[in-house]
């Protein structure tokens, strides 16, 4: 018998969306989902000009050629390969270059200035996207923040939690926070001073915990609006996808998704229950979205490049 049919939230009905970047439109994290929901992400903005006789590097930690673009000293990895084509990858390293082995120096030093503006542009956006990963990288420790359905959460180590279900226990202020203010508080029964990989494990086990709490109670609101059948719902720790959804009226959503507000896990919620009724991304596909949740345009453009915390 063969594998009932899947569709992922990333499969774009439009091809160029996938095209259109060198590194697909939603990266998760290193564990984060990275390709377009659908149609084509918004080119990328083009970095300000360099002022002039201001140099700026870019080296490759296995660099084995350099090359100035406008006003900036790009060091690159250069391979010779099996291909027809001079290709050009921009990734957390730097620039990649390759090449067939006839090719001269001259003409790859040619293809390099002709690509210039794309590739510094991709090599500010690589860069940008270090520096928030870094931000973004959990210190273990008492007092460490996390994002949780959208708001911050503070975690605290507490002996006195050991006694709760699971160790964990959440407990929200009593009165509103202030936007970007933690108003809740999650105390983790441990002694102090806790060990790093103990506080990440209790935490991250608590957050599938809530995961799987939170999307089954959005389910239960939202399968008899859309009229499907939900046979079994499981979290996903895929580094690829937010969410998947079967023939057979099974989905798999990433339990990444409870850092971010209700409304965006609702859009993902939805969009793999329409999939039970429509196994593709037509026009009726998301009619059938818009009409349970006719903002998700917006919650669709949180999921574009989402830098989630990193936990190890």
């Amino acid at each position: 018998m063969s594998a009932p049919l899947q569709l992922s939230l990333f499969d774009a009905p439009d091809a160029a969306a996938v095209a259109a970047a060198a590194a697909p439109a939603l990266v998760p994290v290193p564990a984060v989902p990275h390709a377009s929901v659908s149609g084509v992400a918004p080119p990328a903005a083009v970095p300000a000009p360099v002022p002039a006789g201001v140099a700026v590097a870019f080296t490759h930690p296995r660099a084995n050629r350099e090359v100035r673009l406008a006003q900036c000293l790009v060091g690159y990895e250069f391979r010779r390969a099996r291909r027809r084509t001079i290709g050009f990858v921009v990734g957390p390293e730097g620039l990649t270059v390759s090449a067939p082995r006839w090719v001269p120096r001259a003409e790859v030093d040619a293809a390099l200035q002709e690509k210039a503006r794309w590739i510094l542009r991709r090599l500010h956006e690589a860069r940008e996207r270090a520096h928030r990963l870094g931000a973004a990288r959990v210190d273990w420790r008492d007092g460490t923040t996390l994002p949780y359905l959208g708001e911050p959460l503070v975690v605290v180590v507490d002996p006195r939690a050991g006694a709760a279900a699971g160790g964990v226990l959440l407990r929200d202020g009593a009165e509103p926070a202030l936007p970007g203010v933690a108003q809740r508080t999650l105390h983790v029964g441990l002694a102090h001073p806790a060990q790093p990989a103990q506080l990440r494990d209790a935490v991250q086990s608590w957050l599938k915990r809530e995961a799987l709490r939170v999307f089954e109670a959005r389910c239960a609101h939202f399968v008899p609006r859309l009229g499907v059948r939900l046979t079994r719902l499981a979290l996903s720790s895929a580094a690829t996808r937010w969410g998947s959804a079967s023939a057979d009226g099974a989905i798999r959503l990433n339990w990444r998704l409870i850092h971010f507000a209700l409304p965006v896990i609702d859009y993902v919620l939805v969009h793999e229950l329409a999939h039970l009724r429509h196994m593709d991304h037509s026009p009726r596909f998301w009619d059938v979205v818009g009409s349970v949740v006719p903002d998700y345009r917006d919650a669709r453009e949180q999921l574009r490049d989402p830098v989630l915390p990193v936990f190890d």
